[in-house]
């Protein structure tokens, strides 16, 4: 279940620390968090697609190791994307 192209774009734009920044971990970061809110609603109408859950929960451990990256580099910027994008750590 993959972003479209325009929604992926306009994440993008919104997260980008330079133009044509698509690799920074902010952006790398909201993008996982749009995909895995959509695999999460794409689960509860589908409990038994265990292959889907899998992508799941391998797409939360690549965010969570983006996110102890962004920590350990600048303390100041994780906390503005974890307020930006809603997470609770």
């Amino acid at each position: 279940m993959a972003l479209d192209k325009a929604k992926k774009t306009e994440i993008i734009k919104a997260y980008a620390i330079k133009e044509g920044d698509t690799g920074s971990p902010e952006v790398q970061i909201a993008v996982l968090t749009q995909e895995i809110n959509d695999l999460n609603n794409h689960l509860q109408q589908h409990i038994h697609d265990f292959h889907s859950r899998r992508g799941l929960y391998m797409k939360i451990g690549l965010r969570r190791r983006l996110l102890k990256y962004l920590r350990s580099r600048d303390v100041n910027r994780y906390q503005e994307l974890i307020q930006k994008l809603g997470l609770r750590r």
